[in-house]
């Protein structure tokens, strides 16, 4: 049953994802970033060497817009009775000969 909720959610999201129509409606840009050469510490086994961090500048980018026209997606759920069949186990008792557990290699 637990199979069957998951296979229903992962299909209805790939039918959201693969029904959207995105269409790009401003150009972004990357940000700008400056770096000064820093020294990275030494590592052996032990930290042989403290090391700094290097300076770094960043300005801001500018992330591009969207209009995303996405499905319309209807989830419901409904109950359903499932008839389970009865499953009888029988122990061996403890004066019976018990199984090795153990796997043999008789190669």
């Amino acid at each position: 049953m637990l199979k069957l909720h998951k296979l229903f959610a992962v299909s209805a999201v790939a039918l959201a994802l693969g029904a959207c129509d995105v269409n790009k409606t401003e150009e972004g840009e990357m940000p700008d970033v400056d770096v000064d050469g820093g020294e990275m510490p030494e590592y052996d086994v032990v930290k042989k060497d403290e090391g700094e961090m290097p300076d770094v500048d960043v300005e801001g980018g500018e992330m591009p817009e969207y209009d995303v026209d996405t499905a319309d997606v209807d989830v419901r759920t409904e109950t359903k009775e499932v008839e389970v069949p009865v499953v009888d186990v029988e122990m061996p008792e403890d004066d019976e000969e018990e199984v090795d557990p153990e796997p043999r290699n008789d190669n």
